[in-house]
């Protein structure tokens, strides 16, 4: 079965800014259900479990999709492992909701939920998300985790779980002009850079197209003079 993942750079699904691709999610995971009622889950780690959060996921993909919306909870030890895998299982998508990118991975790897996901790819469940859970299945992320922290006042290279090859930072409109230095420092010559309300999807671990809400996606080139994007 062919793999999917979405990475979305950013935007409000409680506003509906990021609504053209929550449809093509939907389309795809209505594929996925074959004659079924297609399922999304919804895991809110980032956010630390947000309910509105969810909620919000459920107002857009049932409200607008007629697709049944799950939620896994795992930060306050609500849900055990095997009744998350369950839902996992059951599901036709996973959608990874933003926050903190660093805390979500660590929380995930404290309960085994890093394997789960992974192996659900692999088996071919539709893999998105938005924010943290667009760069968390690159090799390098950009992330605000010492920002968030108040160790510093500025965005960090991080390692991430490695599904797709390459480095990626979201909110590009925002971080564009640290993004390029911070890619240079690292030794890294080429990246995306996803604005928020716009998406790059992957098929079998190739990019495959981008999607746009509004925003815009680009590949990013560092060269030794400087550094070029070109929409995507």
């Amino acid at each position: 079965m062919d793999k999917y993942l979405v990475a979305i750079g950013g935007g409000e699904i409680k506003n509906k800014t990021t609504l053209r691709i929550d449809e093509y999610i939907a389309e795809l995971a209505k594929k996925h259900a074959g004659e079924n009622r297609a399922t999304g889950l919804f895991i809110g780690t980032a956010s630390h479990d947000s309910m509105p959060y969810f909620n919000s996921f459920r107002k857009t993909y049932t409200s607008v999709f007629d697709i049944k919306a799950e939620v896994a909870l795992i930060v306050y030890g609500e849900m055990n492992v095997e009744h998350i895998k369950a839902k996992i299982d059951a599901a036709d998508f996973i959608y990874v909701g933003g926050g903190d990118t660093v805390f979500m991975l660590e929380k995930w790897k404290e309960t085994g939920l890093d394997k789960l996901i992974s192996e659900a790819y692999e088996a071919g469940k539709i893999i998105c998300g938005l924010s943290a859970g667009a760069i968390c299945w690159f090799e390098d992320m950009y992330t605000d985790y010492e920002i968030m922290r108040g160790e510093s006042s500025s965005y960090v290279m991080r390692k991430g779980l490695g599904l797709i090859g390459g480095a990626i930072t979201p909110h590009f409109n925002e971080r564009e002009a640290d993004f390029i230095p911070a890619l240079r420092a690292a030794g890294i010559k080429e990246a995306y850079g996803v604005e928020n309300d716009a998406a790059i999807v992957f098929k079998n671990g190739e990019f495959l197209r981008s999607l746009s809400s509004g925003g815009k996606a680009y590949r990013v080139t560092v060269t030794d003079s400087g550094a070029e994007k070109t929409e995507l």
